[in-house]
């Protein structure tokens, strides 16, 4: 499972979808650097992919400075509404947010506000050539992708039953086919009342007013206000050190600390000595996920309203303790019930001549996110929001203006203070599952991005509307594997490789000589392109 790696000595860029990938690299070839090829990039993908991003999203953007040798990161997750809170829907009768509809869009996209903070901060190039791509993909067309194709099929029900959604996926009737042309002109409009008004149109301006006024007819509870009120957050990233090499992750409420712990827990042990297909590798990876995933499901959420110990959490002797704990248990599945997260989700990263590098991901939370479309804005809202715990016990639990337990973690690992690795993945759970999986392939096994992407993956959790958890493998593994695993408790379900719930992953590398390599994960319709 390889794609053939493209080898630069410039610029490179990769995301999950070739057309945008190929907007990054046209802004780059026009005097753009990074920064402007990653919002134009971001900005394709909300249209090109559909079903995992858009304006009605967030994104988080993790960044070295190539002038400055500064590594900072943006958070561009939006909050919950002003008026909000969990017995606002236990008023209601429910006991869980629902996950779908005008109630599950109860948190503001940060995604455009995000674009305008590093562009403003960073970019180049005029602010309507970045959206141009966009705009022009929008409002003249895109093919319908074989991962789009996918899920319309999968989600034909509530696509069929919302008009807005119907009117763009199904305009004849039935929904689109793979290659047929992908038309959405309410979204151009949008987009174009972002390029001439800036992120205020967005959040203040005339497009803000269409998009509350709608969510407030069909009884949403996003308000004007709440939407004025947005502000994403430049924030320090968190690291550890692994081998050698410093891998970067956006703080919380992201769960990027996650994978981190992970790496300060397999640091006690010489993994290349381990067979990467084996049932030990697996049986380790799935103890180590738990551990971390522990911590993780007790404490993110927005650090503006619980304290996050992270000093030790992410401290070495907290590691060593966690290893200690997995060593002296008996090599059986240990018990562990994990979060039920959305896994839809689009990564990408860029990197140019000047040493600037963007490591950045984007999403709606579910597949076509609250599967909602405020009037006649084009825009699919997310329910990202539809994440927040009703119980007042939990850290996550809805309150009013705030950033939800958030999925999203672009990854950046640097060697002697340079960018070495970009890389991201799709995937809710599945994201520092498959980032370690990547990371070890490159750091521990000696494998290229591009190998190291196509490895057969795992993921460990909870499967929707199951009771326990599961270890879900691709069905590139050997008959024997999974029985061993089997045998030693864990609960195994072999899936398909191109089965979202593997999701797609992409990757650069810079070598010590200065090449660029660039990796798109052939699960997806994703490109690499360098020069």
């Amino acid at each position: 499972m390889l794609n053939q790696m493209p080898v630069s000595r410039k610029v490179m860029v990769t995301s999950p979808h070739y057309l945008a990938s190929a907007v990054g690299s046209s802004i780059l070839q026009k005097g753009g650097n990074a920064y402007d090829a990653a919002v134009a990039v971001s900005a394709a993908l909300g249209v090109v992919y559909p079903h995992m991003t858009g304006l009605g999203g967030d994104a988080f953007f993790l960044i070295h400075d190539g002038a400055s040798g500064e590594i900072t990161a943006y958070n561009g997750s939006g909050r919950s509404a002003a008026g909000i809170h969990a017995d606002t829907f236990k008023a209601m009768g429910m006991n869980a947010i629902p996950q779908r509809g005008v109630l599950s869009a109860i948190t503001v996209p940060g995604m455009v506000d995000a674009w305008w903070e590093v562009w403003s901060r960073y970019g180049r190039l005029p602010w309507e050539q970045l959206l141009e791509p966009a705009e022009q993909y929008a409002e003249k067309g895109c093919p319908v992708s074989r991962n789009l194709r996918l899920w319309l099929e999968r989600d034909e029900d509530f696509i069929m039953g919302h008009s807005p959604l119907r009117a763009v996926f199904a305009p004849y009737g039935t929904l689109l086919q793979e290659g047929e042309l992908l038309v959405q002109t309410e979204l151009a409009a949008s987009i174009r009342l972002i390029q001439a008004g800036g992120r205020d149109s967005f959040y203040t301006g005339e497009l803000a007013d269409r998009l509350t006024s709608a969510i407030r007819e069909d009884g949403g509870m996003l308000a004007p206000q709440d939407f004025a009120a947005h502000k994403g957050e430049w924030v320090k990233p968190v690291s550890t050190e692994y081998r050698g090499y410093q891998v970067h992750q956006m703080p919380p409420n992201s769960q990027g600390f996650s994978i981190l712990m992970m790496l300060n827990m397999l640091e006690h042990i010489d993994l290349s000595s381990v067979g990467r297909t084996s049932p030990e590798f697996y049986h380790l990876m799935a103890e180590v996920v738990k551990k971390a995933f522990r911590d993780r499901d007790r404490y993110l959420t927005d650090p503006d309203f619980r304290e996050i110990p992270l000093n030790q959490l992410l401290s070495k002797t907290y590691g060593d303790e966690l290893w200690n704990e997995i060593q002296s248990a008996p090599l059986v599945a240990q018990p562990f019930l994990s979060k039920t997260i959305g896994q839809d989700t689009a990564y990408a990263a860029v990197v140019d001549q000047e040493g600037n590098a963007v490591s950045f991901i984007q999403s709606l939370y579910f597949d076509f996110g609250a599967a909602y479309v405020p009037g006649e804005t084009g825009v699919i809202m997310q329910n990202r929001g539809s994440f927040f715990s009703l119980d007042s016990t939990d850290a996550n639990v809805l309150e009013p203006n705030k950033r939800s337990f958030h999925t999203l973690m672009p990854g950046l690992v640097t060697r002697n203070g340079k960018p070495y690795m970009l890389l991201g993945t799709q995937g809710g759970e599945g994201q520092p599952q498959t980032q370690l999986s990547v990371l070890t392939g490159v750091l521990d096994y000696g494998l290229t991005i591009q190998e190291a992407i196509g490895l057969p993956r795992w993921v460990y959790g909870r499967t929707w509307g199951e009771e326990g958890d599961t270890m879900r493998v691709e069905n590139r593994y050997h008959d024997d594997v999974c029985e061993t695993l089997a045998r030693w408790g864990h609960n195994v379900e072999i899936r398909a490789p191109w089965d979202d719930i593997m999701g797609q992953s992409q990757g650069i590398v810079i070598r010590e000589d200065g090449m660029i390599s660039g990796a798109a994960d052939p699960r997806g319709d994703g490109m690499a392109i360098g020069w």
